[in-house]
């Protein structure tokens, strides 16, 4: 079985939070990023000079031990998305949500690694033009 094309890395980190404008007043604020994206109030797509991607999502429930929802490994094309997912797929890899394009055109799936932390394939359009 072939490789997939390679990976940019780990890019993009996705965390709950409890309090969306403190969360935003300190990465914004104290950190320096720069807002990417507000689709909604619930969802914030920050950056650092476009060189990543830092998405904070409202829990909407008592936080756990974690914060973390998933990080993303970052593609160079949006059809390198389904090819990683073939080649997961056909590895043994538990798939949690199938490939599909996203309202800001990025296009993605999530697995699971073998501890079950989630991990997002992705190919978002602003970092990957950068690399």
């Amino acid at each position: 079985m072939s490789r997939p094309p390679e990976t940019l890395g780990i890019r993009h980190v996705a965390l709950f939070v409890s309090d969306m404008k403190a969360a935003e007043d300190f990465y914004c604020g104290v950190l320096g990023y720069q807002v990417e994206w507000r689709p909604d109030a619930d969802n914030l797509y920050l950056t650092m000079n476009g060189q990543d991607n830092l998405a904070l999502h409202a829990a909407h429930k008592p936080l756990g031990e974690t914060r973390l929802d998933h990080f993303g490994i970052v593609l160079r094309r949006a059809e390198d998305v389904d090819a990683w997912h073939s080649h997961l797929k056909g590895r043994g890899a538990r798939i949690l949500k199938e490939p599909k394009t996203h309202r800001d055109g990025a296009r993605s799936f999530y697995c699971a690694d073998p501890d079950g932390n989630a991990l997002q394939f992705i190919h978002h359009p602003p970092i990957a033009d950068r690399a």
